[in-house]
């Protein structure tokens, strides 16, 4: 297991740390601007109906009054470059194994190690959830000296901040187990990244449609992202339990499809 865990992290360090870097550079400069826009808060232009309902749809929250500092804060969590960069992440390190193993012939290879093909895909997935907590704090850290900058009546809490990366850690979850449910499905990568990318991005989506088209609320349910969100967590200090809920029990349910999945299917690099 530890020969299987070091294996995962040589093949995606570089990705990691890159991404990591990525992550709390764009969480770093986004809180900096901060200040400024809370300063326009409150000017008319952010109050007429367009401008409400375009912040509305990437926060994901329904502006019934005035548009507030708690709920600017909540656009660093969820702009699409933060998102766009963990989701590159999960999906480019799950659908290595066993898809990226297959497509490139090493299958073989990595299962004629003296371990069961369940602990392969235990060892990868413990590497994944450390991976991910990891970008997820610099992330928070960035975030944190970022807000250094911001008045103290209007700096995020850490304590409510802390809430957000958990939420966003059962988002990054959720979005792993469906990666390694296709990617145990599938015999080349290329198709596995794009069947999961497509997952995402539908899923973004109909997010940003339901907050501005009502046909589309009805089934604003199916997206992950209705459970994840940052601007009602800083807002109100409460605790995202039914979300975070949900989005854990879509990623283990899915996690595990892709485990027992991986364990009892043919595998051919013929």
């Amino acid at each position: 297991m530890t020969g299987l865990m070091l294996k995962s992290i040589r093949e995606t360090r570089v990705l990691t740390l890159l991404l990591t870097a990525a992550l709390a550079l764009v969480m770093g400069l986004l809180t900096s601007v901060l200040p400024r826009l809370i300063e326009q808060a409150s000017d008319a232009l952010l109050q007429i109906g367009f401008a409400k309902a375009m912040i509305s749809a990437l926060l994901g929250i329904q502006i019934e009054d005035v548009i507030t500092a708690e709920m600017l804060q909540g656009l660093v969590w969820v702009h699409p470059i933060v998102l766009a960069i963990i989701w590159t992440h999960v999906i480019t390190f799950c659908t290595r194994t066993p898809a990226g193993e297959i497509d490139r012939g090493t299958i073989d290879l990595l299962l004629g190690w003296p371990v069961s093909r369940r602990q392969v895909y235990l060892a990868d997935s413990g590497v994944l959830l450390a991976s991910g907590l990891l970008m997820l704090l610099a992330g928070l850290g960035a975030h944190l000296l970022g807000s250094l900058g911001i008045d103290a009546e209007n700096r995020p809490a850490l304590g409510r901040s802390l809430l957000v990366l958990l939420n966003f850690l059962c988002l990054y979850i959720s979005v792993g187990g469906v990666a390694y449910l296709v990617s145990s499905l599938s015999d080349r990568r290329g198709r596995a990244v794009a069947i999961t990318l497509g997952v995402v991005m539908a899923s973004f989506l109909l997010n940003f449609l339901a907050q501005l088209w009502e046909p589309a609320r009805p089934l604003a349910f199916l997206s992950v992202l209705d459970y994840y969100r940052p601007a009602r967590i800083l807002r109100s200090g409460s605790i995202p339990t039914t979300d975070m809920l949900v989005l854990l029990g879509v990623g283990v349910t899915t996690w595990l499809a892709g485990g027992i999945t991986m364990a009892r299917r043919s595998i051919c690099t013929v």
